[in-house]
């Protein structure tokens, strides 16, 4: 069984084209106009598994918010789409990811319901000419249309850089435990419920 997704979103402030693999093996193309995102996507498809290719055209003349967002949505449409109906995934995965200084732990439920705890509280406004606010804005956005519940921890740490690198590259690999098919479940849907 295929699980991939190819997303197309068109607005009057973007324009994306993106496909994910989720039995990939880390590939990434990423080219959205946004240095800094492009270099966070690299990380979540090498150390997920997941194959990502995305071609987003937007208002970055404005600033890179519509962007950052609307790859977010996409991500997040194709994950869950992807997914299909989550027969037999481990569902749950969590991750601790050093990087330098700095620590990020993260933890994913794909459970079909949207949650997001995100306690970071970056030192500084730019990593390079990036808004540090926009790590937030594209994992909110990614987990809220992927419906997944997403609790991100960094308890210290003093570069922006080393703490977005290691949030996304924790991401990454609780996405991966969790995507995971888990073979003693017998293609079970990893619920009470039997569906999520």
């Amino acid at each position: 069984m295929s699980r991939t997704a190819a997303i197309e979103r068109k607005t009057k402030e973007t324009q994306i084209s993106l496909t994910l693999n989720l039995d990939g093996q880390g590939r990434s193309s990423a080219a959205t106009g946004v240095g800094f995102l492009d270099h966070m996507l690299d990380h979540l498809a090498k150390h997920s598994l997941c194959d990502i290719e995305v071609k987003a055209a937007g208002d970055t003349h404005v600033d890179d918010h519509h962007t950052v967002e609307d790859v977010g949505i996409c991500l997040g449409e194709a994950l869950r789409e992807a997914l299909g109906g989550k027969a037999g995934i481990r569902r749950y995965g969590s991750a601790s990811v050093p990087m330098e200084e700095t620590l990020a732990n993260v933890a994913v439920d794909l459970s079909g319901r949207p949650a997001v705890l995100l306690n970071w509280a970056p030192q500084t406004h730019k990593i390079g000419s990036f808004d540090t606010q926009l790590v937030d804005e594209f994992l909110r956005r990614l987990a809220y249309t992927a419906g997944m519940n997403l609790h991100v921890n960094v308890p210290y740490g003093s570069n922006d850089h080393h703490a977005a690198e290691a949030i996304f590259k924790a991401f990454a690999q609780a996405l991966r435990q969790a995507k995971e098919l888990d073979p003693a479940r017998g293609g079970e849907v990893p619920s009470t419920k039997g569906t999520l």
